[in-house]
């Protein structure tokens, strides 16, 4: 019975930690919307690159939230700060790189957000930053030691992490399949960049 009772918990701390990672780095904001718009831009199998750079930079997010890590860092308002600007910065070149990309439908050297640009800008994201440490903070998962506890809740934040963020590239693929039109989908290209600009402009002077 207690066993049972332990399982329980288990699975309910583990759920915690899915859904609050979900809600925390799947809602629309500038990493997801760059996948979605890097799926629309050429599909899904060209836009993995910049999907393994986001999920690498986002891993050393999450291994520095667990560590405590990021807790220092965020709790120096200038690192911060500097952080933010550089963030900031690197979003409008991605933006940049997404909008200015000339891709025809048969073309398949057209440059797109790459490895290095997913990773440098989660690794410069505070906001991975500190919603890793959101995550881990409501973490309370009952195992026999807090380093068990710990990597059980890093793994599962991470593997629904993997799963949020493929699936915003896939809805931009989805989008690249389905409009098989080079101009309507420069808008769509032009409208993801834009908007990630105003995310970044908003979370700039407003947040």
């Amino acid at each position: 019975m207690r066993t049972r009772h332990k399982d329980d918990m288990m699975f309910e701390a583990l759920l915690s930690v899915a859904v609050t990672t979900a809600v925390l780095l799947g809602s629309p904001g500038p990493a997801p919307l760059a996948l979605a718009a890097a799926g629309a831009s050429q599909g899904v199998k060209k836009g993995f690159p910049f999907l393994a750079g986001i999920l690498a930079g986002l891993l050393v997010a999450v291994i520095c939230a667990a560590t405590g890590v990021a807790g220092l860092l965020v709790s120096q308002p200038q690192v911060t700060l500097v952080l933010k600007w550089l963030a900031a910065g690197y979003l409008i070149y991605v933006a940049y790189k997404i909008a200015a990309n000339n891709s025809a439908l048969g073309n398949t050297g057209a440059q797109l957000p790459s490895f290095k640009d997913g990773f440098i800008l989660n690794l410069l994201n505070p906001k991975a930053y500190a919603a890793c440490i959101a995550i881990f903070a409501t973490a309370s998962v009952p195992a026999g030691s807090n380093l068990v506890a710990t990597l059980l809740a890093a793994s599962v934040c991470y593997v629904v992490a993997i799963v949020v963020d493929t699936m915003w590239l896939v809805l931009g693929g989805v989008i690249f399949k389905t409009l098989n039109d080079e101009a309507v989908l420069k808008r769509i290209r032009v409208g993801f960049a834009l908007t990630l600009v105003v995310l970044v402009l908003y979370g700039l002077f407003v947040v």
